[in-house]
Protein backbone atom coordinates (compact mmCIF):
# COMPACT_ATOMS: atom_id res chain seq x y z
CA UNK A 1 0.00 0.00 0.00
CA UNK A 2 1.75 3.19 -1.18
CA UNK A 3 0.96 6.79 -0.40
CA UNK A 4 1.36 9.72 -2.50
CA UNK A 5 3.63 12.18 -0.90
CA UNK A 6 2.98 16.01 -1.77
CA UNK A 7 5.11 18.88 -0.41
CA UNK A 8 4.30 22.38 -0.02
CA UNK A 9 6.18 25.07 -1.55
CA UNK A 10 7.43 26.69 1.15
CA UNK A 11 8.87 22.93 2.28
CA UNK A 12 10.42 22.79 -1.41
CA UNK A 13 11.99 26.01 -0.78
CA UNK A 14 13.65 24.78 2.26
CA UNK A 15 15.14 21.62 0.70
CA UNK A 16 16.97 23.30 -1.79
CA UNK A 17 19.00 25.26 0.45
CA UNK A 18 20.36 22.48 2.06
CA UNK A 19 23.28 20.56 1.92
CA UNK A 20 23.52 17.88 -1.04
CA UNK A 21 24.06 15.04 1.80
CA UNK A 22 21.48 16.11 3.83
CA UNK A 23 19.21 16.71 0.88
CA UNK A 24 20.02 13.02 0.13
CA UNK A 25 18.91 11.86 3.17
CA UNK A 26 15.53 13.65 3.31
CA UNK A 27 14.73 12.47 0.20
CA UNK A 28 15.25 9.19 0.86
CA UNK A 29 13.35 9.33 4.32
CA UNK A 30 10.10 11.24 2.31
CA UNK A 31 10.24 7.94 -0.52
CA UNK A 32 9.63 5.98 2.94
CA UNK A 33 6.97 7.47 4.47
CA UNK A 34 5.24 6.78 1.27
CA UNK A 35 5.40 2.71 1.90
CA UNK A 36 4.91 3.64 5.58
CA UNK A 37 3.78 7.02 6.58
CA UNK A 38 4.29 6.02 10.35
CA UNK A 39 7.24 4.73 11.06
CA UNK A 40 8.78 3.30 13.99
CA UNK A 41 9.69 6.56 15.54
CA UNK A 42 7.28 9.31 14.27
CA UNK A 43 5.18 10.89 16.66
CA UNK A 44 1.76 11.91 16.46
CA UNK A 45 1.72 15.96 17.00
CA UNK A 46 -0.47 16.70 20.44
CA UNK A 47 -2.75 19.53 21.11
CA UNK A 48 -6.48 20.83 20.10
CA UNK A 49 -5.26 22.05 16.58
CA UNK A 50 -2.47 19.00 15.68
CA UNK A 51 -3.18 16.48 13.23
CA UNK A 52 -0.25 15.14 12.00
CA UNK A 53 3.34 13.72 12.65
CA UNK A 54 6.47 14.37 12.88
CA UNK A 55 9.76 12.53 12.38
CA UNK A 56 13.67 13.56 12.30
CA UNK A 57 16.39 13.24 9.98
CA UNK A 58 19.63 14.30 11.46
CA UNK A 59 18.91 17.85 13.20
CA UNK A 60 15.88 18.12 10.81
CA UNK A 61 12.14 17.39 11.63
CA UNK A 62 10.04 16.63 8.71
CA UNK A 63 6.03 17.50 9.40
CA UNK A 64 3.59 15.97 7.63
CA UNK A 65 -0.42 14.62 7.62
CA UNK A 66 -1.56 11.64 6.80
CA UNK A 67 -4.95 11.31 4.51
CA UNK A 68 -5.79 7.42 4.75
CA UNK A 69 -8.93 7.61 2.29
CA UNK A 70 -6.87 9.25 -0.63
CA UNK A 71 -3.16 7.63 0.33
CA UNK A 72 -1.53 11.35 0.64
CA UNK A 73 1.42 12.52 3.08
CA UNK A 74 1.73 16.14 2.67
CA UNK A 75 5.40 17.33 3.88
CA UNK A 76 4.76 20.56 5.68
CA UNK A 77 7.42 23.62 6.13
CA UNK A 78 9.02 23.46 9.64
Amino acid sequence: MSYTVLMERQAEKELRNLPPQMLIRIDSHLLELAEDPRPRGAIKLKGKEAKGWRTKVGSYRILYVVNDTAKVSLSLPH
